[in-house]
Formats: C-alpha cells, structure tokens, sequence
C-alpha cells in the first residue's frame, strides 16, 4: 500500500502540479477526491492538512504539507533516486533554475491562473466568462511569452538543456490555456510553441 497519499482536486492546477511530478518520479500514490464544489477543503477533515482551505495536501508517512512547489521540492529530493532528474547538483544551473521558478511562480502564474479560471474552469461548469478579465490578462500573458521566447531561444528548457520542475510547473496551466483562446499566444512564438509541444508530450504527462 502506498505510503503517499494525495488530497486534491483532478481539476486543481496546483493538485495537478504535484500528481505530475509523482508520475515523473514513478512513485506509487493514492488520490483523495476533495470535493470542492461541496466546499470540503473548506471543512474537518482537510482543514486540518491545510489551513488556508485550499487543495492540494500531501502526507508521506507521517510528514504533512502542504502547497504544491514545497511538496514537489520535496518529492524531487527525497527520491532523487527514483524516475527524472529534475533537478540540478550544479550550482549555477540550480541558481538559473532558482530565477525562472521564480518567475513561473511570481509572473506567469498570477496572470495564467486568472486564465485558467475564466476559460478553463468556469467553462467547464457552465460559468460565464468575464471578457474584461481576460483581456487584461491575455495582454500581460503576451509580455511575458516574449521574456520566454528569448529565454526559451537559448536554451531548450528554462533549466539549460534538461526537463526540470520549472517546465513541469508550467504543465497544469498549459493544459487549460491550450484548449482555449489563448493557445494562438504561444503557437504566435516558435520557441516557446516548440517547447509546448515538448514537455506537454512527456509520457508522464500524458
């Protein structure tokens, strides 16, 4: 029986952010649906693994934590020796990794989130959309893909020449954002398209 119990939402971006990096890892896990419409990771018994309410939560033995890049740093560490490297021992490629985690995390998630959310996720339940929201949003999101396509024409990955948790950390958003209005962003950028198409392609995440 697997020792790694998630507690999530299979539409959660941030829950999906942790499952990918587990099948990256090849490490056995089991799932706990929270639901969320019914507002359980508002309630007893999630609460008590996370008390901000939010989802994902995460147990291995009797380790709790919670959000979704402290628990893939763990991951990624304590079974280094297992499945994709995803990380770096050299330390100026970990400094360049450290940057661009910085960036997924503090620039094109707050913009790619609000994304999500309108023509993702409120697509999904029927919600209708905020035009003004996305406008906003797909204008700061076509900023940033221009930091990335530079970034992204020298080097194949923002980590250097390997996969690392910063691609992965991107995948959950992309899953959404490439079924909506805001493909056409990334597909206009022939490095940052290529580099799409390559980590979306990832046999752990398909």
């Amino acid at each position: 029986m697997a020792t790694i119990k998630v507690h999530g939402s299979p539409y959660s971006t941030a829950t999906m952010r942790v499952t990918a990096t587990l099948y990256e890892k090849q490490i056995e896990f089991e799932f706990f649906n929270i639901n969320m419409r019914n507002g359980e990771h508002k309630k007893e018994p999630f609460i008590s693994l996370n008390p901000f309410g939010q989802v994902p939560a995460f147990e291995d033995g009797d380790l709790k934590l919670f959000e979704s890049r402290a628990i893939t740093q763990y991951i990624n560490h304590e079974y280094a020796d297992k499945g994709t490297k995803l990380t770096s021992s050299d330390s100026k490629k970990l400094a360049i990794m450290g940057v661009w985690s910085e960036v997924e995390s503090h620039h094109f998630d707050q913009v790619a989130s609000k994304l999500v959310w309108e023509l993702g996720i409120k697509t999904l339940f029927g919600i209708p959309l905020d035009p003004k929201i996305v406008e906003e949003n797909e204008a700061k999101l076509d900023s940033i893909l221009d930091v990335y396509e530079k970034r992204l024409s020298e080097s194949k990955y923002f980590g250097g020449d390997s996969f690392t948790l910063v691609d992965l950390h991107h995948l959950p958003s992309l899953h959404y954002l490439m079924k909506s209005q805001s493909k056409k962003l990334f597909e206009s950028r022939p490095h940052v398209s290529a580099w799409v198409a390559d980590i979306t392609a990832r046999p752990a995440w398909v």
